[in-house]
């Protein structure tokens, strides 16, 4: 005779989370071989980010190259603006990664909801994006997916740098001839199919991104790579006169945004630069 109770019956995989102290909620997003669901931690007493990645979809080279190096990396970062893993569980073939919830959604998302970001507000997020990348550089690691998809903001807007399936680490003056990340958010050279400076490519992604940070749109049109190429080496990036932008941000747009390699502004000439010397807080 029934209780009147539902029965709740768990998945294999929700009772192995369960006798880890783990209780899977909503999906937050999935890719082709991964996806990420919200979880209540309570080892940690706080909600988290669980990314699941099942070995039995993802193809070999990513198995065997990318996925340890990522797993590997992530293990060893510990940054304030870097999303923070919480632990690493690996059963029934599949790799599961807790990690901080950023309760804010990401960049892309929050730019499509309220349009372009004012400058003022900019300036302190695209900072923290760059403390992030200048701790990975100067730990000798390389993200090389960096897009706004991949900048998560917790519930104060505090700019996390994650998503770490195409980083490696590099010694100074290493190239790479690996086409990684999104093209709308390439160097040149990587586009090109050049031997590339591995921090470069980083840096020219943070310059997409400040872009399309201010003007809320992309500075460059992917749909035809060889006319985008053309577009990036004779540096024609547009300003809408709709968004009044300083000339402060402009040329720090156009010295991120910088075909020439060796004239590419550094870490140090971004941080340097007027416009992020003059944040108010």
């Amino acid at each position: 005779m029934s209780s009147g109770k539902d029965v709740i019956v768990l998945s294999d995989e929700e009772a192995e989370l369960k006798k880890r102290g783990y209780s899977l909620g909503t999906s937050l997003g999935e890719g082709s071989y991964a996806k990420v669901k919200s979880a209540f931690a309570e080892k940690l007493k706080m909600r988290v980010a669980l990314k699941i990645i099942d070995r039995k979809r993802v193809p070999r080279d990513f198995r065997e190259k990318f996925l340890p190096r990522e797993l590997k990396i992530i293990a060893q970062v510990n940054h304030p603006n870097v999303i923070k893993m919480y632990e690493l569980m690996e059963f029934h073939n599949k790799v599961y990664i807790a990690m901080e919830h950023a309760g804010h959604g990401d960049m892309l998302e929050f730019i499509k909801l309220r349009g372009a970001i004012p400058e003022e507000k900019a300036k302190p997020m695209f900072k923290q994006m760059v403390n992030a990348i200048e701790y990975l550089h100067n730990n000798q690691i390389v993200h090389r997916d960096l897009k706004c998809e991949n900048l998560l903001l917790d519930n104060s807007n505090n700019v996390k740098v994650s998503d770490f399936g195409f980083a490696r680490t590099f010694e100074n003056g290493d190239v790479s001839k690996t086409f990684c990340g999104s093209a709308a958010y390439a160097a040149p050279e990587v586009l090109r199919g050049e031997p590339y400076n591995l921090p470069l490519h980083d840096i020219w992604a943070m310059g997409v991104i400040l872009y399309i940070m201010v003007c809320g749109s992309m500075p460059y049109d992917d749909s035809n790579i060889k006319k985008m190429v053309k577009d990036q080496t004779e540096r024609k990036v547009g300003f809408s006169k709709s968004k009044k932008l300083t000339d402060e941000c402009k040329t720090l747009i156009h010295a991120v945004l910088e075909a020439h390699k060796k004239r590419r502004a550094t870490v140090a000439q971004i941080f340097a630069h007027p416009w992020l010397k003059s944040i108010s807080s």
